[in-house]
């Protein structure tokens, strides 16, 4: 019996190109997301052979958009995001200010109007939260001070570009958008429908905290009371979806506000871990088909036509919004591994500009080529990202070896990268000198103080050595692979190093500095790889601990102590 098949067709055809090229991809050391891209340019409407139903896949992609937005609530951490507020708060507006500042240049300089480069440079501002895990995670560097900074950047990016999502249909008419009614086009006209959609907004908003805050925790609860696996999934994706839809039909906000504060609400719940991971699957598929669609959109013909356009689009990209973040971070005082490593994280754009710029062509705000023009810069930067971040070391080196400024950088008068010239003598002799200070080294400290052992903590987190100097404990500021911040530490006097950073590519450099300086002392550092800690214990590096293989063992001593101190023991 004929029936119509467009929707099994342009999701059978998404996903098998986008695996192929996506395995491709990958096979190549770059983002699996550059291959689903490349995925839908092949079956979109600019290249020749089978094309997909363009229509269906906005669809589709905008569940993708739903179920992003709900991934990225239910990650969303304020705890995180305070730990770096200082550097990631004012470095992430200051730097959206420039990238937007030099797209809405290069714009006008190619004639567009002011609405059109907002859109343009909003769009180049914001880096994708999804590129960057992946290479944080690629790298074993999530969990660290640098990896913390550039997450809670593009944590705050994210908010500001919510934000702007909320917004910019309410600006459009002054703006300059053709698909507004004529009445709203003047800024008089502009101030009621603003009005009423920062009011539905704050009534969204506050309907969410008051009540959604309570209900979604303890929906998920009586759910999970069942048993019931496949019910508390659909409760979850149930959740996104129907807040999603909710929220733009009742309070006439976006679909991605809505899944946003779907994912904040049941982060609330303790089976908020367990949410994540079991719409994970579907959050990946239709986030590929998202991607997928979003390369239906792109004309590789402007390429060919428009190439100094798209040079100018991934210089702003690979080199303007680089160079702004690296002199943000540099100006905050913090290492220069840093500052490469948080210019690595942004010299990319994703998702959030594919959705702005679908949003200002659906406005009238800009045209189809400036689409493209973004997608083709997001292209070339998912592309050279891996290799942006590969480069950090070579090029950290090569900025030592040759220049006498970035070697002043590094040394220059910062009085938290030394320890203060009353420190007691028993911190500067026989002393353990603790590296990273967070959930681990949190706890080791403690031990070492109930037990009044002296230590120095090293740590790169500027904020965590206020707050110990303030508790009087000895800390300094810096990269501990740095031999400056391991001599203020007075490693060469020290009885032990206790490495507590999963930092696994510094490891072996800060352990050799370490015994250069003093080759007597003890080495206790963590990993949470089987594969590294055999390498390291073959090296001869020090005591390694694994992170789960120590805590089963904890676990298993102390249920030994229980059963053998029972009666029935």
């Amino acid at each position: 019996m004929p029936h119509n098949i467009s929707l099994i067709t342009t999701i059978a055809a998404g996903l098998g190109l986008a695996m192929i090229f996506g395995f491709i991809a990958a096979r190549l050391r770059m983002p699996p997301l550059l291959g689903y891209l490349v995925a839908g340019i092949i079956i979109g409407p600019g290249t020749p052979g089978f094309v997909a139903d363009v229509e269906l896949a906005g669809q589709l992609a905008e569940i993708g958009v739903i179920l992003l937005m709900f991934g990225v609530g239910l990650h969303f951490s304020l705890d995180d995001l305070l730990s770096v507020r200082r550097i990631a708060v004012p470095g992430a507006i200051v730097q959206i200010l420039v990238a937007t500042a030099l797209g809405m240049a290069v714009a006008m300089f190619w004639g567009w109007d002011a609405g059109a480069g907002l859109v343009f440079g909003l769009s180049l501002s914001c880096a994708s939260t999804v590129v960057l895990l992946r290479a944080l995670e690629a790298r074993g560097v999530l969990e660290s001070i640098n990896g913390r900074i550039a997450v809670g950047w593009l944590i705050v990016e994210d908010l500001v570009m919510v934000l702007v999502l909320v917004l910019l249909p309410a600006f459009a008419g002054l703006l300059g958008g053709n698909n507004m009614p004529g009445q709203m086009l003047s800024a008089g006209g502009m101030l009621i429908p603003l009005g009423i959609t920062l009011a539905k907004v704050a009534a969204f908003i506050t309907v969410m905290l008051v009540v959604g805050r309570r209900l979604f925790p303890w929906l998920l609860w009586q759910v999970a009371r069942t048993g019931s696996r496949e019910l508390f999934s659909l409760c979850v994706i149930a959740a996104a979806l129907g807040v999603a839809y909710g929220s733009a039909k009742l309070f006439g906000v976006s679909f991605a506000l809505g899944a946003f504060f779907a994912g904040m609400m049941l982060r609330e719940s303790e089976f908020s871990h367990r949410a994540a991971a079991e719409s994970l699957p579907l959050r990946d598929a239709f986030s590929v088909l998202f991607f997928v669609s979003v390369g239906m959109l792109f004309d590789p013909l402007v390429i060919v036509e428009q190439p100094v356009k798209v040079l100018a689009v991934a210089a702003i990209i690979l080199v303007g919004k680089t160079l702004a973040a690296i002199a943000l971070v540099l100006a905050f005082r913090y290492p220069l591994n840093t500052a490469l490593t948080v210019g690595a994280s942004l010299a990319q754009i994703g998702e959030f500009s594919f959705i702005l710029a679908g949003m200002g062509v659906s406005l009238g705000l800009m045209s189809p080529e400036g689409q493209s023009l973004i997608l083709a810069g997001a292209l070339i930067s998912i592309a050279f990202n891996s290799f942006a971040f590969t480069a950090i070391a070579p090029v950290q080196a090569w900025l030592r070896a040759r220049s006498e400024f970035a070697r002043r950088l590094e040394l220059r008068d910062d009085p938290l990268a030394q320890l203060p010239m009353s420190t007691d003598q028993a911190f500067l002799s026989g002393q353990v000198v603790l590296i990273g200070y967070g959930r681990v080294g949190r706890r080791i400290a403690e031990a070492l103080g109930a037990h009044n052992v002296p230590f120095v903590v090293a740590e790169q987190n500027r904020e965590l050595v206020e707050a110990l100097r303030v508790q009087n404990i000895p800390a300094v500021s810096g990269d501990a692979s740095d031999p400056a911040v391991l001599i203020q530490a007075h490693i060469a006097r020290a009885g032990m190093l206790v490495i507590a950073t999963p930092d696994t590519f510094n490891v072996r450099k800060m352990v050799e500095i370490a015994r250069t300086l003093n080759p007597a002392i003890e080495v206790v550092l963590r990993t949470h790889s089987d594969e590294e800690a055999v390498l390291l214990q073959k090296e001869n590096v020090g005591k390694v601990f694994m992170g789960e293989h120590e805590l089963a063992q904890g676990m298993a001593r102390h249920v030994l102590d229980r059963i053998k101190g029972s009666p029935n023991g």
